[in-house]
Formats: C-alpha cells, sequence, structure tokens
C-alpha cells in the first residue's frame, strides 16, 4: 500500500512539474500595450536596412543545394582568428545537420590591409565568412545582428532553425539538435529569458540607452545575446520590424523589442526534472555531465573551448 500510494505521489509530482513547465514555457505574460508603431525616418532608418551596406565577403549559393536543418550564426570581429578555428573544430565543425557561418564587418584600428588580406586568405580555405562595410564595433551590434537576419532570409531561407551565438560559447550541439526535433517551426525563438530588464541611464556605463532613444522605463521580454534559437521564418520578421524600432546598440534587447512588433514571444527551455534553464549564461567549470545536460554554457575562450571538446565529445553519451 505504502510504494502505491508513493508511486501516486511521484506521478502527481511529475504532472504538476509539467504543467508548470508548460505555463512558463508557453503562456505569454501581459505587459505593457505596445506603444503605437510608425515606420522609422528615412535617416534613421537608413543606418539599419541593408541597403546601405555592401558584402565584401559573401557565400551566397552556399543554401542553394542543401536545407540546413541548424545554422550557426556566430558574430566576429575580423582579428579574431583562433575563435573562428577553434569552433571550426568543435561544435561548428561541419555537419549533415548543420552549417555554421561566421559575420562580420570592417577591422577597427591598425593594419587592416594585413588584418583584411588574412581574412580573404581564411575565407577561400573555408568558404564560411560573411563581411560588410560597416564598422565592427560593439556600438555596431545591433546592425550586425540585422545583417545576420538579412542574410539568412535571404540567402539560406529555407533552413529549419538558425542560432545566433557569440565566439566565446560552448555549444552542445548534440543535445541541441536532438531537441530541435521536437520544437515548433514557426514563430519561435528560445534561450535565457530576461523578463525585468530596465535601461540604463548612466551616460558613463557601457549599456546606456538615453530616454531619446528609449523612452520607456522596462525592456519588453528578450533572450541574452549569448546564445539564442529560433525558427528560421524569424529572420525575415525581425528584418522586417526593424522598420519601427529606433536603433539602440544593445542587440538582444533590440531583438527584443523587434519580437514585441510581432507579437512573439521568448519561450524559457528548461530541462525536467530540474526546472534548470538550459542556456546558461554563467561563466562555470566544465564538467561532462553536468554540460551534457545544458544547450550552451558562457566564457569559453579558444584554449579553454578545444581542451573541454576534446573530453566531451568522446565521452558525453556516457553521462
Amino acid at each position: 500500500m505504502t510504494t502505491i500510494y508513493s508511486w501516486r505521489i511521484i506521478k502527481l509530482l511529475s504532472v504538476s512539474a509539467v504543467l508548470v513547465l508548460s505555463a512558463q514555457l508557453f503562456v505569454s505574460i501581459p505587459g505593457k500595450p505596445l506603444p503605437k508603431l510608425s515606420p522609422l525616418p528615412e535617416e534613421e532608418n537608413r543606418i539599419l536596412v541593408p541597403e546601405s551596406y555592401h558584402y565584401i565577403i559573401n557565400q551566397p549559393d552556399v543554401c542553394r543545394d542543401r536545407i540546413p536543418f541548424l545554422v550557426f550564426m556566430v558574430p566576429v570581429s575580423p582579428q579574431e582568428t583562433s575563435a573562428r578555428e577553434t569552433i571550426r573544430r568543435t561544435w561548428g565543425a561541419p555537419s549533415q545537420d548543420t552549417l555554421t557561418m561566421f559575420y562580420m564587418g570592417l577591422p577597427m584600428g591598425g593594419h587592416l590591409p594585413s588584418i583584411q588580406d588574412q581574412l580573404e586568405d581564411e575565407n577561400r580555405k573555408h568558404a564560411d565568412i560573411i563581411q560588410m562595410n560597416f564598422q565592427d564595433s560593439y556600438q555596431n551590434l545591433t546592425i550586425k545582428t540585422l545583417m545576420i537576419m538579412n542574410w539568412l532570409a535571404t540567402y539560406c531561407p529555407n533552413a529549419v532553425f538558425a542560432m545566433k551565438v557569440d565566439a566565446d560559447i560552448f555549444v552542445n550541439v548534440f543535445y541541441l539538435i536532438k531537441w530541435l526535433k521536437g520544437s515548433p517551426r514557426q514563430s519561435f525563438i528560445t534561450g535565457s529569458v530576461i523578463n525585468d530588464g530596465r535601461p540604463r541611464r548612466d551616460s558613463n556605463s557601457k549599456w546606456y540607452v538615453s530616454e531619446e532613444q528609449y523612452p520607456e522605463d522596462t525592456f519588453p521580454p528578450y533572450v541574452s545575446g549569448a546564445g539564442y534559437v529560433f525558427s528560421a521564418d524569424m529572420a525575415g520578421r525581425i528584418s522586417w520590424a526593424s522598420r519601427f524600432i529606433r536603433m539602440i546598440s544593445l542587440e538582444d534587447v533590440y531583438v527584443g523589442l523587434c519580437l514585441r512588433v510581432l507579437g512573439v514571444q521568448p519561450v524559457y527551455s528548461i530541462s525536467l526534472p530540474t526546472l534548470r534553464n538550459l542556456f546558461e549564461i554563467r561563466n562555470l567549470e566544465y564538467n561532462r555531465c553536468t554540460f551534457a545536460k545544458l544547450i550552451i554554457v558562457n566564457g569559453f575562450k579558444p584554449s579553454k573551448l578545444q581542451h573541454a571538446w576534446q573530453d566531451f565529445s568522446k565521452g558525453h553519451t556516457s553521462c
């Protein structure tokens, strides 16, 4: 009798956990009413539209004869050669399901011709670099993100999913591919969801946003820019929504503002039964079996990523 009663309790708790998780994942929480929308004036919109820039390096045919299940879209600076090489050898290695592309603008600082020459040589070897003629800087991350979205919508529109992911992230590509098989394929975006973001009004802050740029006191829900996954249809829709949103340099917040225009709610991704966020944006010490239950972990420079991947790629199935 005690065994039957205990089993019923376990079943009840399991069902309750699923119901709570479902509510967290898919129920939109009412927020502030959407401000009245009108297209940006031409002079403000010009900085964000792809027609304002041209490709220096492009891969227009990369998806012509294939339909990737998942496109990794990695924003990097031209100088981050080591990061690109390490990603190509680890979670971004070519596969039947995935395609990895690196996106950048023009190099900052001195020695520009030599950096550009090295970049051209690297691209001739790997054919995975996309470069446009905007200045590659932190303040232009939003421009870079919109160029990424436009590239995907233009040159790889039939992809199933895409992931915008920073170069210092550990990606558990094995778990991610398996997990995405059961995810929605339209109007879907997930990551580490931030529901309590507020603009920083201190002009000395790296994340400063003026009241003129954004007069509201809170941000709508958005996903951390460290790494987020979305159904590929969202790329063109986010590009379209940007015509209504004034430029701010916080690219992840900006994507959240576009999602509000579209009426798309970013969703949580949480593991059962632990209810742990699958998109871990904190820095964690490497542990094979902990990482096997996560999609991303933050804070992996090239040497650290290479070292961890040697163990993880061979042993993650034993967890």
